[in-house]
């Protein structure tokens, strides 16, 4: 009989950071192993290190390759990326990056050989990554080139139920507004939506942040929201798309903050991630949205200052697997019927 639950890839991320505690206290959730079957990829040793600085234990049930797509519950697959000698708390090295682009890599043959079907890691140091050859502007770029995904996909950011897109991300401020396009505000749309409806919101409301203060007020702070943004917006609502605004930045938020919207789309990196951050931070999630597979993460990053202390809370690495287990099963269900 077909087993329904998906099966969930987990890497440790860099292993001088939280991330290995934080899967151990992941695993050791309530109801988190009844949610999907499991698969740990990485080393024995930075798998019990993420428990012994957690103060929980973590089975560890080695499995092969050749038996995943059979693999029911916890299961461990072993990699040997880095020495203990090489993991080096609270530092940036070069063997931390290189240790997390292996564990990365495996993770992403096995889903695209349908072999899992969501992953999920822990936080990466793009400093560490760099070091070690990641040769691209972030980790989700990586994994589309890694995977050959030559379509349009963008860092989505989440808390609870809120999804946020950008049509510009890691670009300076001076550079924003001629990168507002009516096709990069389309792609952003298209993209909350779709990403939403793979995890389970069948019509999504989408509200569109204006660029300029007060929406540009007619005009008078620019005219982006006038010839840029209206017209894509009456486009998408043509085609029985629940999508509005553009709405000012400054009041957005205050509707997504009592549950009027599903998504925002914003045009540029702070614009969400403020307002995301400061409503949630020990929740927020990132998705690459757009990729084939579901990928998530939580949102913070490697937290050195409190690596090795047990003081990781593991509430938006919780929320990540949440939310790539129910990603994960549309996946599954629609690869199944394909």
């Amino acid at each position: 009989m077909t087993n329904p639950k998906p099966r969930i890839a987990i890497i440790p991320g860099d292993p001088s950071g939280i991330g290995p505690e934080l899967i151990a206290k992941l695993l050791n959730e309530d109801g988190v192993q009844d949610a999907a079957n499991i698969l740990l990829i990485g080393d024995e040793h930075v798998w019990r290190q993420g428990a012994e600085q957690a103060g929980l234990n973590v089975d560890l049930p080695q499995i092969d390759e050749e038996a995943i797509t059979t693999q029911q519950g916890l299961a461990w697959l072993q990699l040997q990326t880095i020495t203990p000698e090489d993991v080096k708390i609270a530092e940036i090295t070069v063997a931390g990056g290189a240790s997390s682009l292996r564990c990365l890599d495996k993770a992403l043959d096995l889903a695209m050989a349908g072999k899992v079907d969501g992953i999920l890691f822990g936080p990466f140091n793009k400093a560490a990554l760099t070091s070690a050859g990641l040769d691209a502007e972030d980790e989700h770029r990586y994994m589309a080139r890694y995977i050959g995904f030559k379509g349009y996909h963008s860092e989505i950011n989440v808390l609870d139920d809120l999804m946020t897109t950008r049509v510009t991300s890691h670009i300076g401020l001076k550079d924003v507004a001629e990168q507002i396009t009516a096709d990069a505000v389309e792609k952003s749309i298209c993209l909350a939506e779709e990403t939403l409806r793979r995890a389970g919101k069948e019509r999504p409301h989408i509200a569109v942040a204006a660029l300029n203060p007060h929406a540009g007020d007619d005009g008078k702070f620019g005219r982006e929201e006038i010839d840029i943004l209206q017209p894509v917006i009456k486009a998408a609502q043509a085609k029985q798309k629940h999508v509005t605004g553009p709405w000012p930045s400054d009041t957005v938020f205050l509707k997504a903050q009592r549950g009027e919207v599903d998504a925002v789309v914003t045009m540029y990196h702070d614009q969400g991630q403020i307002a995301i951050k400061l409503m949630g931070f020990d929740r927020g999630v990132t998705v690459a949205g757009g990729l084939p597979i579901p990928v998530a993460t939580p949102a913070h990053g490697t937290a050195f200052d409190i690596a090795g202390q047990n003081k990781a809370n593991v509430g938006a690495t919780l929320q990540a697997f949440n939310l790539v287990v129910r990603m994960a099963g549309t996946h599954r269900a629609n690869r199944a019927v394909a």
